[in-house]
């Protein structure tokens, strides 16, 4: 694997290119918030993208401010393919986010997502990327995958658990997915309009489980601890065998909400901190946070 950044001043943007936007669509209902599927045609021969990367989205910055750019990451939604034109073909989904000043109170509409969400077919993109850490598929075809993740944080792993299912025909492992959202509403790809994971539910080593906000309207905290503890022993017992692995996605306030909530299921916190030690150090427990 390859080693992760954190902040996003330290990711290497020198190396651009241009993506053409085929499609955009709005992928939660209307009353929900707005979170658009961009499909986008790559300028790059020779693009390489491994599963759980993210792309570069260089939107146009405040010049006043001496920004030329505004830099943000995005996750991989599909698996990669190729356009019309034999070109890479990627998908990415986008959250239109806004963020309230700290010193005036005021909203402001954030630039990246409010730049994509506004594209139309046609538009070009500067991207650089990929980046981060790829979600692997493991050596042993019947590991159990514990996946996590929450918002836009999905996508990555709607493309892998695609691709073990179309392209890896000897996995036999079980796939355990937790996914945190607000409110039934904002669940993407697994909401009224748009369902994919429905197809994988009938299969026996396949279960999905959704964690919401107790008090959606309140913004209250994604209740990890109700929707991890009520399969607690379920997932102890993953836990303890040597062939379990743990992929994350999404904000980085999950680690220390996942860290309380794996705390109790231990029964203490050292227990906890001594089982993550050994996942992680057998690169077992995988984070891609942002």
């Amino acid at each position: 694997m390859n080693s992760a950044v954190t902040r996003l001043e330290d990711y290497d943007t020198e190396q651009r290119f241009q993506a053409t936007v085929v499609s955009s669509e709005r992928i939660t209902p209307e009353e929900a918030p707005e979170v658009r599927e961009l499909t986008l045609d790559i300028q790059k021969a020779g693009f390489d993208l491994e599963l759980g990367q993210s792309v570069g989205v260089l939107a146009p910055g405040d010049e006043a401010f001496g920004q030329k750019h505004h830099f943000r990451l995005y996750s991989v939604a599909d698996l990669p393919e190729r356009g019309d034109s034999g070109l890479p073909r990627i998908k990415i989904a986008v959250r239109r986010c806004s963020y309230v000043d700290k010193y005036s109170g005021e909203e402001y509409p954030g630039v990246a997502s409010n730049y994509l969400c506004d594209r139309v077919a046609g538009d070009t993109i500067t991207m650089s990327g990929p980046y981060g850490l790829a979600f692997e598929v493991p050596e042993e075809m019947d590991a159990n995958l514990i996946l996590i993740g929450t918002g836009t944080g999905i996508a990555p792993f709607r493309a892998f658990v695609k691709h073990l299912h179309q392209n890896v025909p000897e996995w036999k492992g079980t796939i355990t997915l937790f996914y945190g959202a607000r409110s039934g509403l904002e669940l993407l790809y697994m909401n009224d309009k748009r369902d994919d994971f429905s197809q994988y539910y009938d299969r026996e080593t396949f279960q999905a489980f959704k964690a919401l906000s107790p008090r959606p309207s309140w913004a209250a905290p994604i209740d990890w601890d109700a929707a991890l503890s009520e399969r607690g022993a379920e997932l102890w017992g993953l836990l303890e065998q040597p062939n379990t692995y743990v992929y994350i996605a999404g904000l980085e306030k999950m680690r220390a909400e996942l860290d309380a909530a794996f705390t109790e299921i231990a029964g203490s916190q050292q227990k906890w901190a001594r089982r993550k030690a050994e996942l992680t150090a057998g690169g077992r427990w995988v984070e891609l946070l942002y």
